[in-house]
C-alpha cells in the first residue's frame, strides 16, 4: 500500500481517495481533496496559501531538517522480500516516528515560549506608554539628583 503526498497541501493521499491531473508532458499531480486541485488550476502558489504545509514550513512554525526527515523519502529500488528484515523495519519505523513526534513537540514549546517572551515584551512597553505620565516626575528627580552629584564632583576635583 503506497502512500503518496498531496502536491499541493502535503497531506497523505491514501490508496482510492483524491485525484490525479496528468499534465500534456506526462507529469503526475496527486490531490488529496478538490480543494487542492481547484487552487492547482489556479495557479496558486502552495507558499502563500495558510492552509498548506509550504507555508507552514516558510514561516517557521513547523520542522524543516531533521534527520527523521530522511526516512520518509520515496525509494524505488526493488528489494528481495526477508520476513526478518520487514519486523525489524516496522519496529525502525516505529521508533522514528515517536522520535519524530518527540523532537515536534519540543520544537512548538520552544516556538511558543520565544512567543510568549516577544507578547510580553510588546505588552510592557505599551503598558509604559500608557503610563509614562506616572514614571515621568520619577525619573526627572533621578536625573535632577545625578545631575547634582555630578555637579559635586565637578567642585570637589
Amino acid at each position: 500500500m503506497r502512500l503518496e503526498k498531496c502536491w499541493f497541501c502535503s497531506s497523505t493521499v491514501y490508496p482510492g481517495h483524491g485525484t490525479m491531473f496528468v499534465r500534456n508532458d506526462g507529469q503526475c499531480f496527486r490531490f488529496c481533496r478538490s480543494k487542492c486541485h481547484r487552487n492547482f488550476k489556479m495557479k496558486k502558489n502552495p507558499r502563500k496559501t495558510a492552509w498548506t504545509k509550504a507555508f507552514r514550513k516558510l514561516r517557521g512554525k513547523e520542522l524543516v531538517i531533521d534527520s527523521t526527515f530522511e526516512f520518509e523519502k520515496k525509494r524505488n529500488r526493488p528489494v528481495k522480500y526477508d520476513r526478518e528484515k520487514m519486523a525489524v523495519t516496522l519496529r525502525a519505523m516505529k521508533k522514528v516516528a515517536e522520535i519524530k513526534e518527540k523532537r515536534e513537540r519540543t520544537f512548538i514549546k520552544k516556538r511558543i515560549i520565544s512567543t510568549k517572551k516577544v507578547h510580553e515584551k510588546v505588552a510592557n512597553i505599551k503598558e509604559l506608554k500608557q503610563s509614562i505620565e506616572i514614571i515621568g516626575p520619577a525619573a526627572e528627580k533621578i536625573k535632577e539628583k545625578v545631575a547634582k552629584k555630578m555637579e559635586e564632583r565637578m567642585t570637589d576635583a
